[in-house]
């Protein structure tokens, strides 16, 4: 029996995309370690290698654009309709290039996190396409109006062809998929003892007094890293590599660890609204302080779900851009008593299993 192959598109913004379904990835290899699996992205090999322990391809393709911006907080409306156009005038010439690929190489199935022309892709292969996602571009574009709206209706269409989606927590309707399959929380696990990495980063301070500074992989411009001065008593870890150096800041350049490895070691995150970041946490119960994201469809989502299933403050940009007493203050208990399934990411890699055996 050949092996199987795997095809997984993975959408074009940021890291969060790429890391949750590096994680979903890393499941699947494990179930089934003769697999042998593309991953179509342009997020740097680094990042994937970071989740993924074993062999895959690696294709850097693009077949959308998420949201132009220059930071994890800050976007670019007029860039983003702009690469939307040029990517919709191309989408003829992407779909063939990747269907070539596809039938040379004998994939089985097209999984995707979640760029529109990839149902696009899969059915003109003559494969089924299967989704992993919390939102759909769709949602987020229409919320804008203007030509944003016919963007939108386009990539319904596309989403409308999905033949299975695996819809994640936090989720909005998604009410294009005609085909929708709940699961829990995706993400990776520590891969670190915490006594490893309190030794070998001199750790010494209580969980209560060690903080996680984390905004994704387009960071957050003017952190107000002065502000922890007024902490002297505390520790900060952050993977900002252009972050100042300070006494009680330990910034981590080392690229085989991953956020996810110092939580464990933290009595709270400091990010903004992002899945990916929110369901590390909340799969280990820890606390998540986060600053609000306007003009962005899933941000009130969420931060709606972190306000349900952990422990949490939420700020607004002035008092993230403050003092920062807030982290002398109580956080909020979780709203729900029941906590969130957490077995997104063996619930996807076991059906992708089931799907070829």
């Amino acid at each position: 029996m050949p092996e199987p192959i795997l095809y997984v598109a993975i959408t074009n913004h940021g890291f969060g995309h790429a890391t949750r379904t590096a994680a979903v990835v890393s499941e699947i290899k494990r179930l089934c370690p003769e697999m042998v699996i593309a991953l179509v992205t342009t997020a740097p090999r680094w990042l994937l290698d970071s989740y993924i322990q074993s062999d895959f391809i690696h294709r850097p393709r693009g077949f959308d654009v998420g949201v132009m911006q220059s930071d994890s907080i800050t976007m670019d409306k007029p860039a983003t309709l702009e690469k939307l156009k040029q990517i919709r005038a191309q989408a003829n010439s992407l779909i063939a290039s990747e269907v070539t690929f596809i039938k040379q190489n004998r994939v089985g199935l097209v999984l995707a996190d979640i760029p529109p022309l990839a149902t696009a892709i899969a059915h003109a292969a003559h494969v089924p396409c299967w989704m992993i996602s919390n939102f759909g571009w769709d949602f987020i574009y229409r919320a804008w109006g203007g030509e944003f709206v016919e963007m939108a209706d386009w990539i319904v269409e596309h989403f409308g062809e999905c033949d299975r989606l695996f819809r994640l927590p936090f989720h909005e309707p998604m009410s294009a998929f005609p085909h929708i399959t709940d699961v829990g929380l995706t993400g990776g696990s520590p891969r670190y003892a915490i006594e490893e990495l309190r030794t070998k980063f001199n750790l010494t301070k209580p969980p209560e007094q060690t903080t996680l500074l984390t905004f994704g992989g387009l960071g957050l411009d003017q952190i107000p890293y002065q502000n922890l001065e007024n902490f002297a008593d505390w520790q900060f870890i952050t993977f900002d590599r252009q972050a100042p150096d300070l006494p009680n800041l330990l910034k981590i350049t080392d690229r085989h660890y991953r956020p996810v490895d110092f939580m464990p070691l933290c009595g709270r995150v400091v990010s903004k609204p992002g899945y990916s970041t929110f369901a590390e946490a909340c799969r280990l119960g820890v606390p998540i302080v986060s600053v609000t994201r306007e003009d962005f469809a899933e941000s009130p989502i969420l931060l709606e779900g972190i306000q349900d299933y952990a422990h949490h403050r939420i700020l607004q940009p002035a008092e993230f851009f403050g003092d920062w007493q807030f982290l002398r203050e109580p956080m909020q208990p979780p709203r729900q008593s029941q906590p969130l399934a957490v077995d997104g990411n063996e619930a996807i890699a076991q059906s992708v299993k089931d799907y070829f055996y």
